[in-house]
């Protein structure tokens, strides 16, 4: 089976009890909100990744002002060509803050509007797991950064000799 990893880094950039996301064109779900933010390029520090892909899909500036925790995710897909793919996605989350810029919307990405959502609003979204992630990292803050300390999952086991 074909093995992929896929590097990415993700900004909660929460302003006014609004938060603001992008809406992610997917082949599978259709369109998602989700957290400005995508894959690093070869060589990219994750810092630079996030403020590039902020100013990509929303037209903002930001500044990363806090690592609020590493996320990883692993699931088999089909590829185009008919065989599977053993995905794995790590995913970088920063708290960011607007600095300047305008609200626009990108074009010929992999998103196509981006918008302020009222906090409360969000459970109502059509959105990707990603937003809740996000926001539960945002929320509690856990020390250790991992994503089973805030959404509750399973403990992964310890690696072998420490």
């Amino acid at each position: 089976m074909h093995k992929e990893l896929r590097v990415a880094a993700y900004a909660v950039c929460v302003r006014d009890g609004r938060i603001l996301l992008a809406r992610w064109v997917s082949r599978k779900d259709g369109r998602l909100w989700t957290l400005p933010g995508g894959g690093m390029d070869h060589g990219e520090d994750p810092y630079d990744t996030v403020v590039r892909e902020v100013e990509e899909e929303t037209g903002y500036a930001a500044e990363p002002v806090a690592l609020l925790g590493v996320d990883t995710l692993r699931e088999t897909h089909p590829r185009r060509l008919g065989a599977d793919v053993d995905f794995h996605g790590l995913r970088i989350v920063y708290e960011a803050r607007v600095t300047g810029g305008e609200l626009r919307h990108e074009t010929g990405g992999s998103t196509d509007m981006a918008a302020w959502y009222p906090l409360e609003e969000v459970p109502a979204l059509k959105r990707s797991g990603l937003v809740d992630l996000g926001l539960a990292l945002w929320r509690e803050r856990p020390a250790r950064g991992r994503v089973t300390d805030v959404l509750g999952r399973p403990e992964r086991p310890a690696a072998a000799g420490g």
